[in-house]
């Protein structure tokens, strides 16, 4: 569903979720197909410090049952799992918005990595809602920048 953005046509009314692993811009179409005029509707953020800040505990240790053999378990990366936690409030809240019909239409703009991790949690209206998706990281971008990109 990956789409060339340089030839992409946004409706009006429609969302664009310009999203990485700790922010999500909800913009708004609220000029046509042929110039979009992006508004932001909605804005989501979260405090994600690297993993060495949240979590200091040593990798833990398995004993084998048999002899004296050890082994290391693997450490939980906080900061992978805060992404995957955020990416995970922001498709319930997409899911939430198509539901109540406050967004027919999505374009979802997300790094690479943020939309592999975003792919496997669209419901099946959310996926049947979704129009474009764009892997590329503009969410540090102003929105009149990303509107520039998405219409060009």
């Amino acid at each position: 569903m990956s789409t060339n953005y340089n030839k992409m046509k946004i409706e009006a009314g429609a969302w664009v979720v310009v999203c990485d692993g700790r922010k999500a811009l909800i913009l708004v179409n609220q000029g046509d197909a042929a110039f979009p005029n992006l508004r932001t509707h909605e804005v989501h953020e979260q405090d994600n410090p690297p993993a060495s800040a949240q979590g200091t505990d040593a990798p833990g240790r398995v004993h084998q049952s048999a002899g004296t053999a050890r082994s290391a378990v693997e450490v939980t990366d906080w900061h992978d799992e805060a992404e995957r936690d955020f990416l995970r409030k922001l498709a319930a809240r997409l899911e939430q918005a198509v539901a109540a019909g406050e967004a027919s239409s999505l374009v979802i703009v997300a790094a690479p990595r943020a939309l592999g991790m975003l792919r496997p949690l669209y419901g099946r209206a959310l996926a049947d809602a979704i129009a474009a998706e764009v892997d590329r990281d503009m969410v540090k971008l102003p929105v009149y920048e990303i509107e520039k990109h998405l219409a060009a």
